[in-house]
């Protein structure tokens, strides 16, 4: 931690307390969406663009200061520090001439994206889609449905994964998968695309949405990647998994960011909260509680901080971010749970912002890749499978 990344992190702190946490309390209990003027004030903060280069107006910072802003930002709201991926996440296989047009736009929250990956059968098996991309004339014609595409409305392109080739070895089922860029209106879907929003148990703040692709017509150069000899027609598999390491980082750090907050509420309430006549943080049950958190946190968080540095430092740490994702995912909903559990009756309502701490930690056990994944990847690196 230097001193810049310390004045990075307050003010992001500052930032989540003051703007993020009171419209969180307010609209999650009504499942209302993230307000436009909180997004224009993400924007205004250059959090859209943290590690897009300076050379396209981002901040030209890296994964280590992402993390330290999302994990301030999921102690507010954990679909803010989400949204902010839909700039710094997305834009991968753009050619030079569209990151000249694209990427500044990005970092000032004026295009922003939603990634269609998953489907009803596609989710953990990412090789397994059957969304269908077709030659038609000098463009292509998609067909099929997409499933967990969060802000799929409100976006300004969807990066979509089809299939445009079977592949000729059952075994390397990812061949023939391409990225193609949809661009669209915000708001708005259009002819050939239908979208049914998803009945979600958290995660509130903006909608996530199945797609319905329907003869929809797109342009030759919709095709992501085409730059380069790895990642164009029939590779878009390799460019979907290239930002895992960055995208689990973000994870585990929204996480901890839900974690902290069960704990710094807890703290309080055990403070103020009275039962036979004193504090219930006099009680050794719950002073116990409390360090056990405390200490779950620390461990992800540097855990987090190791691999973020690992990612900037440019070297491989496909195992360490399945860690880090894995310790702080699991971690996150154990914190969240003691946390309502300290709050008694009151955590079990929505009068206190508990229970949505443990909703949203739930799914971080499952988003990007859940932890039955990450322990696959983990163990395969630890223990090499034997080729058949």
């Amino acid at each position: 931690m230097t001193e810049e990344r310390r004045m990075i992190q307050s003010a992001a702190r500052d930032f989540a307390m003051n703007e993020v946490l009171p419209i969180a309390n307010k609209l999650d209990p009504e499942q209302g969406d993230i307000p436009m003027s909180l997004r224009d004030k993400l924007a205004e903060m250059g959090y859209f663009g943290v590690v897009i280069s300076e050379e396209y107006g981002g901040l030209g910072l890296g994964a280590f200061e992402y993390a330290l802003i999302t994990e301030e930002l999921a102690r507010g709201w954990m679909s803010v520090a989400s949204i902010i991926a839909r700039g710094n996440g997305l834009g991968g296989g753009f050619t030079a001439a569209q990151r000249r047009e694209y990427l500044p736009r990005m970092a000032r929250g004026e295009f922003l994206g939603a990634a269609a990956l998953s489907e009803p059968d596609a989710g953990s098996d990412l090789a397994n889609v059957s969304c269908k991309a077709t030659r038609d004339g000098d463009g292509w014609m998609l067909n099929g449905t997409k499933t967990w595409c969060t802000f799929a409305d409100g976006a300004d392109f969807i990066s979509v994964l089809a299939r445009t080739k079977q592949p000729s070895d059952p075994r390397r089922r990812h061949e023939g998968i391409s990225q193609f860029l949809v661009l669209k209106e915000r708001g708005k879907f259009p002819p050939g695309l239908t979208g049914s929003p998803i009945r979600k148990i958290g995660y509130f703040g903006w909608k996530t949405w199945e797609l319905h692709f329907d003869n929809f017509k797109l342009p030759a150069d919709a095709l992501l990647g085409r730059e380069r000899e790895d990642r164009g027609e029939g590779k878009g598999f390799y460019g979907a998994v290239s930002g895992l390491e960055v995208a689990r980082v973000h994870t585990a750090a929204r996480a901890i960011g839900l974690a902290r907050g069960g704990l710094e509420d807890s703290l309080a309430y055990a403070q103020k909260r009275v039962a036979f006549g004193q504090p219930i943080g006099e009680f050794q049950a719950i002073r116990f509680k409390l360090a056990e958190m405390a200490t779950e946190i620390e461990a992800a968080r540097q855990l987090m901080y190791f691999v973020a540095t690992e990612v900037d430092s440019k070297r491989r740490c496909d195992k360490e971010a399945s860690m880090a994702k894995l310790f702080a995912s699991e971690m996150a909903e154990r914190v969240t749970s003691q946390a309502l559990q300290i709050h008694g009756g009151y955590g079990y309502t929505k009068d206190f912002p508990l229970e949505r701490y443990w909703r949203d930690a739930r799914l971080t056990k499952i988003f990007e890749g859940t932890s039955e994944i990450q322990l696959r990847i983990i163990s395969d690196r630890l223990l090499p499978r034997v080729r058949k």
